[in-house]
């Protein structure tokens, strides 16, 4: 049953038709909260032990994934510091984010995330929420990204809330992240410089950390003029400055709302197979955050469950 056909029978069996404008947009936010955190409370107060062993195994979000935590740890450390010494702050972001951080700045379909009491949801993407602590204090002016980027790093377990089919795994997995934020300059100053440093960290990675090269692919999307030639400029750029980095160029523009300009792929091969590890881009959030078209962010992500679903098996682990 689909989500709106299951709510219009909900509404139907309680014979309240207009609950969801009355909860959505009649009362306020707080009021809704102190309501549904009420009605929590209430429920939770009927639960027995043994139901809740049950609701336990029945809830998929729950279990704990099958990684080894000691060697998770290990790598987190090694690849914050590897990003500490390219200038790049490590930052112990909350479990939770504020409510809508995905949705509102990204195109991120809000329930695909779990939302939760208190104005927050569960963090499904670190870097929106680096985005906005980010936003935050250049909007306080605590920290200034005119004259030199802002950088930021973090290691942090997410949650999803979309099903997964392939058996086996759980919707809750860990991604190492970077977040650059600047200003626009004129001639890509700062997306050349900014591409650079985070392939430059991923180069540094996974050399050091799992012993192999990076190949990088360049995606042209919507939101810069002249996405083709954005490309083959930011090609030109890092085969000049990293020139051991293999870069492939997709030239097509795909129709992309998420990045723009510019989405990249990290390629590596790890025990005898070739993946896509992570990805990249630019957006344009902090434009929207801040109200500020000069305003520029890049941002990457590469998943360690996935690397080390590659190496238990292999000598490398």
């Amino acid at each position: 049953m689909s989500d709106m056909k299951a709510i219009q029978r909900i509404l139907n069996e309680m014979g309240i038709k207009n609950l969801l404008e009355i909860l959505g947009e009649d009362i306020s936010f707080s009021d809704l909260n102190t309501l549904l955190l009420e009605v929590l409370r209430t429920r939770t107060n009927d639960l027995t032990p043994g139901e809740l062993l049950k609701k336990y195994s029945m809830n998929r979000f729950v279990h704990p994934a099958e990684i080894d935590p000691i060697w998770l740890k290990q790598v987190e450390v090694e690849l914050l510091k590897i990003a500490r010494s390219s200038l790049f702050t490590p930052i112990q972001i909350s479990p939770v984010s504020p409510l809508g951080s995905c949705s509102v700045i990204a195109t991120a379909d809000q329930n695909k995330v779990i939302s939760a009491l208190r104005g927050t949801e569960v963090v499904s993407d670190a870097t929106n929420l680096l985005a906005l602590h980010i936003c935050d204090l250049v909007k306080k002016g605590s920290i200034k990204n005119d004259s030199d980027s802002i950088r930021f790093s973090t290691s942090h377990r997410h949650i999803r809330a979309q099903k997964f089919e392939k058996p086996g795994l759980v919707p809750h997995f860990h991604i190492f992240c970077m977040v650059t934020s600047g200003r626009d300059k004129g001639s890509y100053s700062f997306e050349k410089q900014a591409l650079f440093e985070h392939i430059d960290v991923y180069r540094k990675m996974f050399k050091s950390v799992f012993s192999t090269d990076i190949t990088v692919k360049l995606n042209a999307s919507g939101g810069y003029t002249d996405s083709k030639g954005f490309i083959q400029r930011m090609g030109d750029h890092i085969h000049e400055k990293l020139p051991g980095v293999r870069i492939l160029k997709n030239l097509e523009e795909r129709d992309n709302l998420y990045y723009q300009g510019l989405q990249y792929s990290i390629i590596v091969k790890l025990n005898g197979q070739e993946i896509h590890i992570g990805d990249g881009g630019f957006v344009d959030w902090s434009q929207k955050l801040l109200a500020n078209r000069k305003e520029r962010m890049l941002i990457s992500g590469i998943g360690l469950d996935r690397i080390y679903d590659l190496l238990k098996n292999s000598d490398a682990y």
